[in-house]
This record gives structure tokens, C-alpha cells and sequence, in this order.
């Protein structure tokens, strides 16, 4: 089950990042507020620090609203604190000038010496509803306005639907990864979204189906980016739990939702401005049709019971972890964004028991967005 030469990136080799929780998505019981794990800039920074020095190339910085902060603002300051990984953060398009925020994440950039890759968003801006077609005519504006500072030397006349303005000049927004600035990853299922990715996006990422349904997925894309003279790569967000047997993974699976009160799910699963996109709600259908909440062998959706977004786990010991990845894997995926409850424990243990044996690299270096060498991986070999 694989089509790697469709990937932009053909080696069998995947960025994998972690998750801080940014938007107050960190629990002992999913759904009961803990204070300890409350979003707070101490906590997330201790998360994406750990991640740091357990080695994982990348860390997601979410975007949200009733609860969390900033992520670009996050990042900056977080940028001089850690060593070697790098962050992905999360922007909602049309939140900020474009020509302002182009500067921003070069700025960033610079702090970072180019440690810094870009979650596209598109959905609603917070207190607003607008059709699919606005947000996304606006995101591909948006992304075009970034590349063209990005690459400009001197002027810049821009006359667009939803922009217009001319800059003497634009070197304010060069960034420090000069061939092309951040990379840029982009979730969505939606005609729109998926034509959005394909013209202007470096990463395809997916939340948790099964195997035939990503695979699916996967190759549409690639036919539709193909159209557009462009490959790109794929990716999964996911969660994890793993445990030394299955029966200890399964029982933490359950002992995460075990005092979580249907109704307080629901409250939390729809007050994130995705809980009724077209990824979510077809996650919610296989939830639906799932035997004890798993929708495939290792893949349990219990999370989804208490958040919108990505709502399944892989759970099992670390071989029956590794194993799901290394297929994921001959499917041509190139990127992981994983995390777990709560963050810190599960990070240590994903780094102990299956990280060490993942055949890794960095897709900004692999893309040629930066001129140093490339990292070389942990491993050259999976485990099984």
C-alpha cells in the first residue's frame, strides 16, 4: 500500500512532531480541568522543551480563542529557549495584514534561524461566520501576498478581491529560509480546502480514518497538486498512547475518558470554531459505526467524545505502535504531528519506547529551505 514517488519528499523518512497545549488541550481525564495543565506559557514552553530535547524535529502551536494564546507571539518567545526543533504555528488567514504579517513571521524566522514552519487556517474568524468560498478566496490571497514578500526584491504593487496596496518595498518580510520562506502545512477536506493545498501548500495534513480511507485521500491529492504542476507531501495528526502491553494501553484508552460527563464533552467539542467541518463531522461517522470505540485495529476514537479536530488515538505497545506508523509510512506520509494526555508523560514515553527507532528528517531541509546540511536522522532503520 504505498505511492511514494507521488510524495514531494521520496525517502522513506518522516518528520515527527509533538503537540503543546496551547488552546488548554491537556488533561489527566479528558474533559475534567486540571490547573496544573491549565494553558499557561510556563507549562506549554516546559512541553515544547521536553519535546526539544527528546529529539522530535517539529511542535504544533494551535490557534484557538475562548482559551489559549497566541501562537506566533509563543513562538518568538519560545524560539531562543530550545536547541534543535523546529515550531509549527498555527494562523488563521485575514487575522493580520497581510504585508504586517509577513513581517511578523520573518521576524520570527530570524529568531528562530529558520526553525520556523506555518499551519494554514482557514475557518472562521472569532464572533464571525462566512461562507467556505470567502475564507478560502481570502487564505489563497493571503498566501500569495506572503510568497510575493517573501521573494520580492524592491516594490510590490498588490490588486486583489480582498487586498490592495503598494509597498515600496519589501524587505522588511524576507525571512531567513530564503528558498520560498516557512513551509507551509494545510488540513482540510472540503473541495475548497483541498484545492487551496494543492495550488499553494507544501504539507497535506489528515486527521485520523482508516488506512483505505487516508489512502484515498492521499492519492486525490496528488492528482489534484499534479494539475497544478506541483508534489506535495502528507501528513497525519494523530494521537497516542502507548504502553508496554496492549492491555495497559487499552485500560489507560479507557481511564482517559472514564469521569468524562457526555454533555461537558460536547460543550468543549463546540466551542472550537472546526467542530462542524467536513473532517470532523467524518470522524464523528466512524465513531459511529466503531466496535468499543476503535474504527481500526489500534486506531481508538475516544478522544473525539470531548474534541473537535483530531479525535483518535493509536494505542498499543510500542511494536504495535511502530508497526501502525511504519504503514502510514509505505503509504508515502512524510509528517506526524502526535501528542497525548497529558502531554508531558505521553511525550516521554512515545520518546522512549518508538522514537529512537523511526527512520527521521526534516522536511524544511529536505526541501531546500535552508542552505545547512541536512540533520542526519536518529536512526537509519525502523525497528520492525
Amino acid at each position: 500500500m504505498s505511492f511514494s514517488a507521488s510524495v514531494r519528499t521520496p525517502q522513506r523518512q518522516a518528520e515527527i512532531a509533538w503537540f503543546s497545549a496551547l488552546c488548554g488541550d491537556d488533561y489527566e481525564y479528558l474533559g475534567v480541568p486540571d490547573g496544573q495543565l491549565r494553558s499557561s506559557f510556563d507549562h506549554c514552553l516546559k512541553i515544547v522543551q521536553q519535546a526539544d530535547q527528546h529529539g522530535f524535529q517539529n511542535i504544533l502551536l494551535p490557534s484557538g480563542w475562548i482559551v489559549g494564546q497566541d501562537a506566533l507571539s509563543f513562538a518568538a518567545a519560545t524560539a531562543p529557549q530550545t536547541q534543535q526543533i523546529n515550531q509549527l504555528v498555527a494562523l488563521r488567514m485575514g487575522e493580520v495584514w497581510p504585508p504586517m504579517l509577513a513581517r511578523a513571521i520573518a521576524t520570527v524566522d530570524h529568531l528562530s534561524k529558520g526553525r520556523l514552519c506555518l499551519n494554514i487556517i482557514s475557518s472562521d474568524m472569532p464572533g464571525m461566520k462566512e461562507s467556505n468560498e470567502v475564507r478560502y478566496a481570502r487564505s489563497s490571497e493571503v498566501i500569495q501576498i506572503l510568497k510575493a514578500l517573501w521573494i520580492t526584491e524592491g516594490p510590490l504593487e498588490w490588486k486583489g478581491e480582498h487586498y490592495q496596496f503598494s509597498l515600496p518595498t519589501c524587505d522588511p518580510a524576507r525571512p531567513y529560509q530564503q528558498n520560498g520562506g516557512p513551509l507551509l502545512y494545510f488540513g482540510g477536506i472540503s473541495p475548497l480546502a483541498q484545492d487551496l493545498c494543492a495550488k499553494h501548500c507544501d504539507v497535506f495534513l489528515m486527521w485520523p480514518e482508516t488506512e483505505a480511507q487516508l489512502q484515498e485521500t492521499m492519492q486525490g491529492m496528488a492528482a489534484k497538486a499534479a494539475t497544478y504542476g506541483r508534489k506535495i507531501d502528507f501528513g497525519l495528526r494523530i494521537h497516542v498512547i502507548v504502553r508496554e502491553t496492549e492491555a495497559e494501553a487499552i485500560a489507560a484508552a479507557k481511564r482517559l475518558i472514564s469521569k468524562l460527563d457526555p454533555d461537558k464533552g460536547q460543550e468543549i467539542r463546540n466551542r472550537s470554531m472546526d467542530s462542524q467541518s467536513a473532517g470532523v463531522l467524518r470522524q464523528d461517522e466512524l465513531r459511529a459505526q466503531s466496535k468499543d470505540l476503535f474504527i481500526e485495529d489500534h486506531v481508538w476514537s475516544g478522544i473525539g467524545l470531548a474534541r473537535s479536530g483530531c479525535g483518535s488515538a493509536i494505542v498499543g505497545t510500542p511494536d504495535q505502535v511502530l508497526a501502525k506508523l511504519n504503514r502510514y509510512l509505505d503509504m508515502g506520509m512524510r509528517s506526524f504531528i502526535l501528542s497525548g494526555y497529558p502531554h508531558l508523560e505521553e511525550c516521554d514515553l512515545f520518546a522512549r519506547h518508538v522514537l529512537p527507532y523511526l527512520p527521521t528528517c526534516r522536511l524544511n531541509e529536505v526541501q531546500g529551505r535552508l542552505v545547512s546540511d541536512p540533520v542526519t536522522p536518529l536512526t537509519t532503520a525502523p525497528r520492525i
